[in-house]
């Protein structure tokens, strides 16, 4: 595809179909958490909104899966679920040659909706 993808569906047709699979999983994964949540498409990747307000964004890069923003609160309230995980500021990675780990993920999006809602 020479023009970048403007929706999930055209994102989700650039990846290998490994990348496509755990992206799917994790795409049902956060619709799981987060009922009521709407799917969005901007800066170039898939994501949701909830409320009409952003929730968050996934993507899969070359060696690995990341899923943002996770701010550091949520992080360091997940530290033992989320220990060898690399990290950095808003973004947790997953390693693409280990499997995604789905109930860190319904965790995490879980927390960022109490975020939400505390504002």
């Amino acid at each position: 595809m020479a023009d970048k993808p403007t929706n999930t569906a055209e994102y989700l047709a650039t990846l290998t179909g490994d990348q496509r699979a755990a992206l799917e999983k994790l795409r049902e994964t956060i619709r799981a958490a987060a009922p009521g949540v709407e799917e969005h498409f901007s800066y170039g990747i898939p994501g949701f909104r909830l409320g009409g307000k952003p929730l968050v964004w996934y993507a899969a890069w070359k060696d690995h899966y990341s899923l943002y923003p996770i701010g550091a609160a949520t992080l360091q309230a997940h530290a033992p679920e989320a220990e060898g995980y690399e990290t950095s500021k808003g973004t947790i990675r997953f390693p693409a040659s280990r499997p995604l780990p789905y109930e860190l993920v319904k965790k995490l999006v879980q927390a960022r909706i109490a975020e939400q809602q505390a504002k």
